[in-house]
């Protein structure tokens, strides 16, 4: 077992255990696994319109899902989560989406009084000071924001893949998201990887960020986010000063489980339980 992920816990796995009650989301999990991206974003349609939106932050996996999602019902919503500090091109994009696609995304925004204490207090770069500061800023222009949309909704959809990282490797394409109130999560893309999603992309010319023909494979806050060189992986422009760390901001696991840890000493902070399976850190 020396071998086992310590990350895997920040997910549920690919077929999650639930409660009794919720039992009808591990069968939709299990129904969907293996099925195409369209037909799961086709029944979570069909099922939760117009509570359900599709979050997009820029990337190209929810430009993907935003696309499948709007020919098999031009009225879905889509949100984003403007941090204040997104780079000029995200904006760019979204003027794309509402002209190729005729789709208002909704714009959610920080707290603005959250905000300047913020900065006051640590200044407006305080990312690079420690992890720990750098996840309460995500916190505050982040997290909190999605809290406040997702109350709103009974379901969402996110472009998360498995082989994007380690943190990652185990999401469900359906999910019961118990951060946000027990609604759905879905991740209709989660089997795929990068070359399929763009292979997509060229088959239905599909508007994607303009700082991906400049190197970047993730995109994220301008401060946070550079592009990659050759060889590195997909999330490795994000946080690049981080070492070790989760390359991961909150929103797509608990907060709680991230930290300033690197990989190795939360590996060493496991401790063995009873039955021969890993613990979670102390």
């Amino acid at each position: 077992m020396a071998d086992r992920d310590p990350v895997q816990p920040l997910h549920q796995p690919v077929l999650p255990v639930f409660e009794e009650e919720e039992a009808w989301v591990e069968h939709a999990a299990e129904r969907f696994e293996d099925a195409a991206a369209e037909d799961l974003l086709a029944w979570a349609l069909e099922r939760f319109h117009p509570r359900l939106a599709i979050s997009a932050a820029g990337g190209v996996d929810g430009m993907v899902l935003l696309d499948m999602a709007w020919r098999l019902n031009p009225e879905v919503r889509v949100f984003t989560l403007d941090t204040g500090r997104l780079p000029a091109e995200t904006y760019d994009l979204f003027e794309r989406v509402r002209e190729r696609y005729g789709i208002a995304v909704e714009f959610e925004y920080p707290e603005a009084d959250a905000v300047s204490a913020m900065a006051t207090d640590h200044g407006p770069n305080l990312m690079y000071g420690s992890v720990d500061l750098r996840l309460r800023c995500c916190e505050i222009r982040k997290v909190e924001p999605l809290k406040r949309k997702l109350a709103t909704l009974d379901a969402w959809v996110a472009g998360l893949r498995r082989e994007q990282w380690r943190s990652r490797r185990n999401i469900a394409k359906v999910e019961l998201d118990r951060d946000h109130g027990g609604i759905v999560k879905m991740n209709p893309v989660a089997d795929w990887t990068l070359d399929r999603v763009w292979d997509y992309v060229r088959e239905h010319d599909v508007p994607y960020h303009a700082l991906f023909d400049q190197g970047y494979t993730s995109i994220g806050c301008a401060p946070c986010t550079r592009a990659v060189a050759p060889g590195e992986s997909e999330r490795a422009g994000r946080w690049w000063w981080e070492q070790e760390t989760d390359k991961e901001c909150g929103i797509h696991c608990s907060v709680g489980l991230l930290g300033s840890a690197s990989d190795s000493e939360r590996t060493a902070s496991l401790r063995p339980v009873s039955d021969g399976r890993e613990a979670r850190p102390r």
